[in-house]
């Protein structure tokens, strides 16, 4: 059983998603996208959709290798896909983005609600105040190594908030 996917393949499932539906997606909504994406597995499904961590940096939850993937992009609506190296040939492939059925419709529903937001109001929303990158990014300590944000902190505050889309 995989413990969670690579972000590589939720954010092309997210890109895939929104350039079926006419939506055009920038690299700062992206990443709030797939945060809130982990955020709600945590708690429909119960696990962790993303294998990696995110960090807190200043405009929200991020994914560092998911970012680097697509800077080139800067604020422009992202045109391409993630790619990983192909162990077998060396050469540059576009991560798949296949889940479960149960994943899947989680994922459409989650996207389908998210992908309508601006990316301020994203930031916004990952922002809330005593959530979990609130009180990574407002520790109050000199070091807080790596800024990760914890999957149980995630679950245990927006198990209390809203569910702004319906799985029905």
């Amino acid at each position: 059983m995989t413990i969670g996917y690579d972000g590589r393949s939720i954010a092309n499932f997210v890109l895939d998603f929104c350039e079926r539906n006419g939506r055009t997606v920038t690299n700062l909504s992206l990443q709030k996208i797939v945060y809130f994406c982990h955020v709600w597995s945590l708690i429909e499904l119960g696990k962790p959709l993303i294998r990696h961590k995110f960090e807190a940096w200043e405009y929200g939850p991020v994914l560092p290798y998911l970012y680097r993937e697509f800077k080139g992009f800067d604020r422009s609506p992202i045109m391409g896909r993630a790619k990983q190296i192909d162990p077998m040939t060396g050469q540059h492939r576009i991560v798949e983005c296949s889940f479960d059925h149960e994943t899947d419709v989680m994922l459409s529903k989650i996207v389908a609600f998210y992908s309508r937001l601006r990316a301020s109001d994203l930031v916004e929303l990952s922002h809330a105040e005593g959530g979990p990158w609130h009180a990574v990014w407002n520790h109050g300590g000199k070091v807080n190594p790596g800024m990760k944000l914890d999957d149980v902190a995630i679950r245990d505050f927006y198990s209390r908030a809203v569910r702004p889309y319906s799985l029905q």
